[in-house]
């Protein structure tokens, strides 16, 4: 594959004094203060100047350059009337018609790109955000409306529902708190993160979820395994699996169990342990002001996404998890009619599991009348939902949802199946459905009779033709996945950005496998590009994003063993910032730009710096004409950046990028 180094933009531009002191060094957080006033006034001028210039120049290009269009279609259909006869003159009519709508497609692409590029042009270099933005996650948080939840008495929660407006959303770029450091790596990060990397208020420590302990030094919180229970995370694990009728937690794979959803996960430490056995957990969990159990859970390495069952639906497709969780999470099971089980039977699997721990399930608590009235209606909704409760064990209960579809037309009591109009398999954000969901799907295959994993990511012709997947198709994207991320790995080093770049080379040393760990696919398509990591034996797991504007293969994706979630890039990614070391997108630029009018490049690369941490990568792959484009935007964010070909007979290019430290406003 050929690819050929680009000095062209860069994220910062030249060497002058001005510009290098747009950057801190994220180890002398002491000197990460605010430049001269002479140096910010000039450079705040000089920028001025180009940006006008440049914006001028733009738009004169394109007018010149859809002129040039217009008028050459005229001139080329004259000459194709002067001298012919009437049949001549019919073709080259319809000839010059099929021509003219080339050209007049050319025009409105001319002036798509000159608009994409000339938000980059016209405005002036993205300014860094308040402190008070350190955490902010639009759709959830409203930073005037902000609470210092250390200021609250005990047992007060404060609950956020998922609202996403354009207006007001700022435009700005996310900075790292001022004493940020480069986080740990995998898989040193499992046991220990940097304390100031993340918000916490101290009141979490000792009360919550099972496993949301943790110890707090000087600099750094410690997640030792034997301190989230009395028996250790290892111990629960273990029983789970007995309770299972598993030998222990090395043979969940071989019972099915490849995917769980965790709810209210702590901080991570069950889908910690369990990636050791080849389990991949997503945890979900509200979101939190302070202790963020999701952003404490994916500064440790570990999956996790801001949801809840709250009033809507997870933008999840139905029958894709093997396992749902809950150790004490703040669920009630019994109200709304059981409405938030029917959530967790849509999620799950045929003879997926249902794993509950809590206090309400001792024989002490159920000596409180309160007690045994929710007991009894959490059961009796197991039952109308046709899971079978296999046992029972201290505060932890395990439900098995039945693989029989017939079980559901002998009972004679609700929740009601689905109809065919209020069934849809990846609902995004829709309100939650009282219904039974999946039945009538061909992806009802109970998980003792699908593939185990890691078989399980490479679907045969018939799993494949249960989602319309051509085998051929199939084989031929994960070939070029597969090449791709061989050249994609030797990339990720900083000569990409020297003066004299040298694209590294087999004498060059490559980069460490586990120097990446957090990695979101803004549109994966098969997820391919999660296959080949994992495949090439990096030590990453992806967070698969199907754009709600894209085909829907977010159920594929799930049938390989893999994680995902459906979303619009025009909304904000449900996550914290700096939360992912590499985003990567495919086509997404061309896919938006399809949908027009809908939001710009800039308001997406915005979302994906503020969700990107410091020194993390970006990877874009489109069309030529598009990522010139778009690295126009890149360099308003203050992105290191370099365009690379990709192969002669290919118009796509790869735009890659790093995000920079950023300096304290």
């Amino acid at each position: 594959m050929s690819r050929p180094l680009y000095r062209g933009f860069s994220g910062i531009g030249g060497k002058d004094r001005c510009a290098d002191e747009d950057r801190y060094d994220p180890k002398e957080p002491s000197e990460n203060g605010i430049g001269g006033a002479a140096c910010a006034t000039a450079t705040a001028a000089s920028r001025g100047r180009k940006r006008h210039l440049a914006a001028a120049a733009a738009r004169i290009a394109v007018l010149v350059l859809a002129a040039a269009a217009l008028v050459g279609s005229v001139a080329w259909a004259g000459s194709l009337y002067a001298g012919r006869g009437a049949a001549s003159a019919m073709a080259a009519a319809s000839a010059h018609r099929g021509y003219r709508r080339l050209q007049e497609q050319l025009v409105t692409d001319l002036l798509d790109i000159g608009e994409l590029a000339g938000g980059g042009l016209r405005a002036r270099e993205a300014e860094v955000c308040a402190p008070e933005y350190e955490n902010y996650v639009p759709c959830y948080y409203n930073v005037s409306e902000a609470v210092d939840v250390t200021d609250l008495g005990g047992g007060v929660v404060i609950s956020y529902e998922r609202h996403c407006a354009r207006e007001g959303r700022a435009a700005c770029l996310v900075a790292p708190p001022r004493a940020y450091r480069t986080p740990v790596r995998w898989p040193s990060c499992k046991e220990f993160i940097w304390k100031d990397n993340v918000r916490i208020s101290g009141q979490e420590f000792s009360s919550g979820s099972l496993f949301k302990r943790m110890m707090v030094e000087e600099d750094q919180i410690s997640f030792p395994a034997d301190a989230h229970m009395s028996d250790g995370v290892e111990d629960y694990a273990h029983q789970i699996a007995e309770m299972i009728g598993l030998r222990n937690e090395f043979n969940f794979n071989e019972a099915g169990v490849r995917t769980v959803l965790d709810i209210e996960c702590g901080f991570g430490t069950l889908g910690s342990h369990l990636f050791e056995r080849d389990l991949l957990t997503m945890c979900i969990a509200n979101y939190e002001a302070s202790g963020s159990q999701v952003q404490i859970t994916l500064e440790r390495g570990i999956p996790a996404l801001i949801g809840s069952f709250a009033s809507k639906q997870l933008p999840y497709p139905y029958l894709s998890f093997d396992m749902v969780h809950c150790a004490k999470c703040n669920v009630d099971w019994d109200k709304n009619d059981g409405v938030f089980l029917v959530e967790v039977d849509r999620l799950l699997r045929p003879g997926g599991y249902f794993v509950w721990t809590s206090n309400l399930n001792t024989h002490r608590a159920l000596r409180d009348k309160e007690n045994q009235k929710k007991w009894t209606t959490i059961r009796d909704l197991a039952n109308n939902l046709c899971w079978e409760m296999l046992s029972q064990q201290d505060e932890t209960i395990v439900w098995k949802k039945t693989n029989k579809r017939d079980c559901y037309s002998s009972r004679k009591s609700k929740p009601v199946l689905c109809g065919k109009g209020h069934d849809p398999e990846s609902p995004y954000y829709q309100p939650l459905n009282p219904c039974i969901a999946g039945t009538r799907s061909k992806r009802w295959i109970p998980i003792e009779h699908r593939t185990t994993w890691p078989s399980q990511s490479r679907l045969n012709s018939t799993e494949l033709d249960i989602h319309g997947v051509n085998s051929e198709v199939f084989a031929e994207d994960t070939s070029n996945w597969d090449s791709m991320v061989r050249n994609y790995w030797s990339l990720l080093s900083p000569l990409i950005f020297s003066d004299h770049p040298k694209r590294p080379g087999d004498e060059d040393p490559q980069p460490p496998f586990n120097m990446l760990r957090n990695v979101l696919d803004m549109n994966a398509h098969f997820g391919g590009f999660n296959a080949a990591l994992l495949k090439s034996g990096k030590s990453v797991w992806v967070m698969n994003v199907v754009p709600t504007n894209a085909p829907n293969y977010l159920p594929l994706i799930f049938d390989r063993g893999f994680i995902g979630v459906q979303h619009d890039w025009c909304e904000a990614f449900p996550t914290y910032p700096r939360t992912y070391d590499m985003v990567h997108a495919d086509g997404l630029l061309s896919l938006e730009k399809r949908q027009r009018h809908r939001c710009s490049t800039l308001d997406i690369f915005l979302e994906v710096d503020r969700i990107l941490r410091p020194e993390g990568w970006i990877m874009i792959r489109d069309t030529a004409p598009l990522i010139e484009a778009a690295r126009s935007v890149a360099a308003q964010l203050r992105w290191d950046a370099r365009i690379l070909d990709l192969d002669i007979a290919s118009d796509e290019k790869l735009l890659i990028c790093q995000k920079p430290f950023l300096r304290k406003q």
